[in-house]
């Protein structure tokens, strides 16, 4: 568990705009480390325009920070458990019901 708290902590995703001129940089968890802008941006004097750059980037590396973090944690858990199914879907209600299978098959044994 050391190792992988390392890791996450040390994880970083960066993604640019389409056009190059925004850059973001999160977290494993997807919180904003930097935004870095091209000097081009000063020129269009659009600040409705840099907005929607600077939020579309940032979202873009969040999305590819959760990946990564989902993948990263999958990779210490056993292969084909409910855990790795629940991080790579987020389907809260199939790892509850794998859950309760092998509860009951737990309290068909004893039974």
């Amino acid at each position: 568990m050391d190792e992988l708290q390392t890791k996450l902590a040390e994880l970083r995703i960066t993604e640019r705009s389409d056009d190059g001129q925004v850059t973001a940089t999160v977290g494993a968890r997807g919180e904003l480390i930097a935004v870095e802008l091209s000097p081009a941006v000063y020129h269009a004097r659009d600040a409705r325009d840099l907005s929607r750059k600077i939020t579309t980037t940032v979202h873009r590396a969040t999305a590819a920070a959760v990946a990564a973090t989902q993948e990263l944690v999958a990779g210490y858990l056993p292969a084909g458990s409910g855990s790795v199914d629940f991080i790579r879907s987020g389907d809260f209600g199939a790892l509850l019901g794998r859950a309760d299978a092998a509860l009951q098959g737990e309290g068909e044994r004893r039974g």
